[in-house]
């Protein structure tokens, strides 16, 4: 553990977690984000995805936090037209899926990530595979209104051109 991480008790590493990830949300939702905000967006979505590390490196969180750390990165960067770094996080956050066998709702925003990604990045082969396994990987979802709001997440937002 680094002097850090001993300083602060896992439940503060916790609360800080959450806070930031929300706190994304917010700027996310933000219909007038200023490139401060923009820049103040990509710091809480990084700081919420490092404590969440810490918290699994001492058994409180676990890889469901990371992955969704991981894709809400990507998405920021996504959002920011940023894409080198949306389809890094991408590809993060689909090998925490693969790799922890994660599935349903979280399967289907690791592909559409990784779709999104590569269609800003005009890879139209990547664009197209991914977006087909989101599809695939919708029609699984057990929860009728966690596939609605995944489809609803799906079929908007920008595509660059793609769609």
């Amino acid at each position: 553990m680094t002097e850090t991480q001993e300083t602060l008790s896992l439940e503060h590493h916790e609360k800080i977690a959450k806070e930031t990830f929300n706190k994304t949300w917010d700027f996310i939702d933000m219909s007038d984000r200023t490139t401060e905000d923009d820049l103040n967006m990509i710091h809480a979505a990084h700081t919420s995805v490092y404590h969440w590390i810490v918290l699994v490196s001492e058994g409180k969180g676990t890889p469901l936090n990371l992955q969704r750390g991981e894709w809400l990165l990507s998405h920021v960067y996504a959002i920011l037209e940023r894409g080198e770094p949306a389809l890094y996080h991408a590809k993060i956050c689909l090998d925490i899926t693969e790799k922890n066998n994660i599935g349903d709702f979280d399967l289907a925003f690791a592909y559409e990530a990784m779709a999104r990604s590569s269609s800003l990045l005009k890879n139209k082969t990547e664009f197209k595979k991914f977006f087909d396994l989101a599809n695939e990987a919708a029609e699984k979802i057990e929860s009728k209104d966690d596939k609605d709001y995944f489809l609803g997440e799906l079929n908007s937002g920008n595509w660059f051109g793609l769609i």
